[in-house]
């Protein structure tokens, strides 16, 4: 099988899984594509949004479209980093002698759900980071490896919303994918109550297990990707950088720092996805576009003025995108 059959299959497997979920989810069209964006691409999600709207929901429903291991972790303000990722506990074995055995936590699964991440301390947040990043979890030195495929999706309140403590940024720039979870339209909401206040309440099927995701991360990461494409997604992370000389007006007016390299990243593979999900096996600079919002706009840190100002992050990466031309190189 060539690389366009393939991704022609992967094509139709994406729609799958999409369709599964969409049994079950109401709208949230982008917010889906972006969390099944995050899961070939080998990233992990945050979802943004005030309560009700439905985001545990998505999280478990994409859940039961695979079949992989489950964990939620309800993050509260009392939770400790030992709650998330285990501890070592003294044990008695067959001939009364004791020991020190790992018990593992409940972030060893293939699909996590961190609900409500932003109300636990920085101290339980920072609990994640080794795991999202690593894929392994460290406990009294000894290094534990954690299963693949391994996904993090984790939902958050507003920032402005009570009992809540901001993600640091170095939490944040972990997460591939930050995601809006809007309010639902009027046919929307109909069709909502038309599915959850009746008996019979739907559910996915499990449509695709760990070994194929895991083979289709890899295809993703084959995609190839012109220099001028990869030129394109260094300079718009770039441009979120002020005083580099390269950046538009508002980008230096508001911002105090720009994007990781972990955003160029995001771009690249996200746009992989992007162009796979088209039935295509090469990058264009539209596939990169469409990635720019929920790549950026978690990486570009604003300042005081910008809060004063009520400019939020993502009109400063719309300026990037139309600061930043999207252009092939002349030979």
């Amino acid at each position: 099988m060539d690389v366009t059959q393939t991704a022609e299959e992967f094509r139709q497997r994406y729609a799958h899984v999409s369709q599964e979920v969409a049994k079950v989810i109401v709208g949230m069209q982008e917010v889906v594509e972006g969390i099944l964006t995050g899961l070939f691409a080998g990233g992990h999600c945050l979802l943004e949004g005030v309560p009700g709207l439905g985001k545990t929901m998505l999280v478990r429903t994409l859940s039961e479209a695979l079949d992989l291991q489950f964990s939620r972790i309800q993050f509260t303000p009392d939770l400790m980093p030992a709650d998330i990722i285990g501890t070592n506990m003294i044990v008695e074995d067959e001939h009364g002698q004791r020991e020190f055995r790992f018990r593992a936590g409940p972030i060893f699964a293939n699909v996590i759900l961190a609900d409500e991440i932003n109300r636990a301390t920085p101290k339980t947040q920072s609990a994640l980071l080794e795991a999202m990043q690593e894929h392994t979890v460290t406990v009294a030195r000894t290094v534990h490896r954690l299963e693949e495929p391994f996904f993090v999706m984790a939902t958050q309140n507003p920032i402005e919303m009570e009992g809540t403590y901001p993600l640091p940024e170095a939490q944040m720039d972990r997460f591939f994918f930050k995601l809006l979870v809007d309010s639902p339209g009027q046919q929307d909401l109909v069709d909502i109550l038309e599915r959850t206040t009746k008996r019979e309440i739907p559910h996915g099927e499990k449509v695709m297990d760990g070994t194929e995701i895991n083979r289709w991360q890899g295809f993703v990461r084959d995609v190839p990707v012109a220099p001028e494409v990869t030129e394109y997604a260094v300079r718009l992370v770039l441009a979120t950088h002020p005083g580099k000389g390269v950046a538009p007006d508002r980008v230096e007016k508001y911002v105090r720092f720009g994007s990781s390299p972990r955003g160029a990243q995001a771009l690249l593979l996200a746009g992989k996805v992007n162009a796979l999900r088209a039935g295509r096996f090469n990058v264009s600079f539209n596939d990169i576009r469409q990635a720019a919002l929920p790549a950026l706009r978690h990486r570009v840190l604003l300042n005081f003025e910008a809060e004063a100002d009520g400019v939020p992050s993502d009109a400063v990466v719309a300026d990037v995108l139309d600061h930043v031309k999207a252009t092939a190189k002349v030979a």
